[in-house]
């Protein structure tokens, strides 16, 4: 049966690299080249279609059990808990980079610091965000809309769903450790566990199958904080056991300070750079909530729809830094540089196919979401799918530019990006009317709806991409790469 099994993959994964081959022989990309790129990145878009058909999943039963306002009340509470998400994808970032780097040296037991050293700050950053989130949810959530509806279902999975976040983060530590040392697959197949379970999870809880009771949309929290309890369980075990390429080692040393200062150079940038797309989104939904609230579950469906285009960038970028990484490590500056254009191709290449396909059958999809906002869900999707072209592209190459150390240069694409898409969308505002976001007074725009938001969806994602692109092609993240203090010893206590 096992051998049978083994066939079985074994053609499906011949089949698959049929993919890159393609390319390869059209001369997109180095076939070699490409293929290690897709070797690697396929688990990780494995894992991350699979989590983003979890997100989806959580917005289509709460679109089948509740009124639009909870699935607004939904996408609200999401932007606060995207604040840690953030926090622990930047952290995780940086323990890939350090991890990859050391790992291309041959210095295994500094490598496998660094997983301690990022599990102690993880902690040291989660903890008090998961007591605010609990204190003051509800008027947190208050920010963002005057809807009563939407502040009371948002307030409900947000205080919930923190529960989760020290595990979200080691979670994400433990995962990009082993990215980082060429491992993509286990991550790959805890992931394959704890979503079907996540979502089997939301199914009961939401619509009170069986002897469970109906909680709406705490259920889908509790399905959530559930399921990622138990993902870092599996990780924690899975590390301290030793049986793969890098180890949680519990014991001795707990801090060197060299490693932890490199640690957050490396995700300081990059933990600016989600904030600043997190909280650039509370203006943006304030907008959104301005023009309505079934607008704004108009976006959040369309949004989380399109993501299952764009999450081959996240396999792509998490390849790019491990292989641009290793190759530092070693000493070949001009390998590291093809991988980083060669995956970006590769990249580009799969997700405009995805998109296009999402982008012609947009109403069919929305259809089955929602039948209040049809139309508006159907255009959100359109233009996100527009926009996977420069989020391919910004992915990639931020994911090379990590691999080297240098987060900082995305950072500046980031805020671009959002000061381009809050200037057009401060457009969107009804003429005559002035509306207090934060305590400051916006004053209003031209009143062009929907349009202006549109085109700053647009305007942001290709600005990222633009300054990834110049910054890579520059060539002076190898300076950066070559200064860094990952491979050096270790730090004072």
């Amino acid at each position: 049966m096992s051998g049978s099994a083994a066939g079985i993959r074994e053609r499906v994964r011949n089949v698959l690299f049929l993919f890159p081959a393609a390319l390869g022989r059209l001369g997109l990309v180095d076939r070699k080249r490409g293929e290690e790129a897709f070797d690697l990145a396929l688990p990780v878009m494995v894992t991350g279609t699979i989590r983003t058909i979890l997100r989806t999943a959580d917005f289509f039963m709460v679109s089948l059990a509740l009124p639009a306002a909870a699935v607004a009340g939904l996408e609200f509470a999401f932007q606060y808990f995207f604040v840690g998400f953030g926090l622990a994808l930047a952290l995780s970032s940086g323990t890939i980079s350090v991890v990859s780097r050391l790992k291309g040296a041959e210095d295994h037991g500094r490598a496998d610091f660094a997983i301690k050293q990022s599990l102690w700050i993880a902690i040291l950053v989660a903890l008090p965000l998961t007591g605010i989130a609990q204190l003051y949810a509800a008027p947190l959530v208050d920010l963002l809309t005057d809807d009563p509806a939407a502040i009371e279902q948002g307030a409900i999975y947000l205080r919930i769903v923190t529960y989760a976040l020290v595990f979200r983060f080691w979670s994400m530590i433990a995962a990009r450790a082993l990215q980082g040392s060429g491992d993509t697959r286990t991550p790959m197949y805890v992931n394959l566990i704890t979503v079907p379970t996540n979502i089997a999870l939301n199914a009961v809880l939401i619509f009170g199958l069986g002897p469970f009771p109906e909680l709406g949309i705490a259920g889908a929290a509790w399905g959530t904080t559930i399921s990622e309890t138990l993902g870092a369980l599996i990780f924690f075990y899975l590390l301290v056991a030793g049986s793969h390429d890098v180890t949680l080692r519990l014991g001795g040393k707990q801090w060197d300070t060299g490693l932890a200062r490199e640690l957050v150079r490396v995700s300081a940038p990059l933990a600016g750079s989600r904030l600043v797309g997190t909280f650039g989104r509370f203006p943006f939904l304030f907008v959104l909530g301005v023009l309505g609230t079934p607008v704004v579950a108009a976006f959040a469906i369309g949004r989380r729809v399109i993501m299952l285009a764009m999450m081959p960038a996240w396999g792509y970028s998490t390849a790019s830094s491990t292989l641009v990484g290793q190759s530092l490590g070693a000493g070949d500056d001009a390998e590291a540089t093809a991988y980083g254009w060669d995956t970006t191709s590769i990249a580009l290449v799969t997700q405009l196919l995805i998109a296009g396909v999402m982008a012609l059958f947009a109403r069919p999809i929305a259809t089955v979401f929602t039948a209040e906002t049809v139309e508006l869900t159907t255009e959100f999707i359109r233009v996100f799918a527009l926009t996977v072209g420069g989020f391919s592209v910004g992915r990639s190459l931020q994911g090379a530019l990590r691999g080297a150390g240098d987060t900082t240069w995305p950072f500046y694409g980031k805020i671009l990006g959002l000061v381009g898409r809050l200037g057009i969308v401060a457009l969107a505002l009804p003429v005559g009317m002035t509306f207090t976001f934060l305590g400051f007074s916006i004053a209003p725009g031209m009143g062009l709806g929907l349009a202006a938001a549109y085109a700053a969806i647009l305007v942001d994602f290709y600005v990222q991409a633009g300054v990834n692109t110049v910054r890579f092609a520059s060539g002076k993240w190898q300076i950066v790469a070559s200064r860094s203090d990952a491979g050096g010893a270790p730090g004072d206590d």
